[in-house]
């Protein structure tokens, strides 16, 4: 059973920075993409960064261009989300995600909290 594990949440101030990371238990077979999404009280989840297999560059969304970065390392089968400047609307819980012929998978989340 693939399982994902997450790391790095945590509370931090305003303008401060986070890297988490997330790595598939068991063998996600050549993934065609990662990904995070997050989701705050009482909103839907929502793409954060996704990456697709192959390509060269990655997707954001608006709320977040500029400040986070996602990379991936595809022999570790490992997805990280590198997030700066962040802002108290960054409050939620993170999830990742993966994709491969298989299916879909995602991890069990974790709290982000930015609070002065």
């Amino acid at each position: 059973q693939v399982q994902l594990v997450e790391s790095g949440g945590g509370l931090v101030q305003p303008g401060e920075s986070l890297r988490l990371s997330c790595t598939a238990s068991a063998s996600v077979f050549n993934p065609t993409a990662m990904g995070w999404y997050r989701q705050a009280p009482g909103k839907q989840r929502e793409m954060v960064a996704a990456r697709a297999s192959g390509a060269n560059t990655s997707r954001y969304a608006d709320s977040v261009r500029g400040r986070f970065n996602i990379s991936t390392n595809k022999l570790r089968n490992t997805v990280y989300l590198q997030m700066n400047s962040l802002r108290p609307e960054d409050t939620a819980v993170y999830y990742c995600h993966m994709r491969d012929a298989w299916g879909d998978y995602w991890g069990q989340g974790t709290q982000v909290t930015v609070s002065a």
